[in-house]
């Protein structure tokens, strides 16, 4: 049995409340894995059309108050 498998097979055995608890540390894990990456991708330079192309949008009036 692979770790994952043997993950999967963990987490589908779990009560409830320690799933309740596993999931909610997942989805802060995820999140803190997501922002590293935007992070390093922004020091990598591959935001930087992303952020041309929105900021010229701006300045050409097409935004909108949110």
């Amino acid at each position: 049995m692979s770790d994952l498998e043997e993950l999967e097979h963990k987490i589908q055995n779990l009560p409830v409340e320690e799933l309740s608890k596993f999931r909610a540390w997942f989805i802060e894990f995820d999140h803190l894995l997501w922002d590293k990456q935007i992070e390093a991708d922004s020091k990598a330079g591959k935001l930087d059309g992303l952020v041309s192309e929105a900021l010229a949008d701006y300045q050409a009036g097409k935004a909108r108050e949110i």
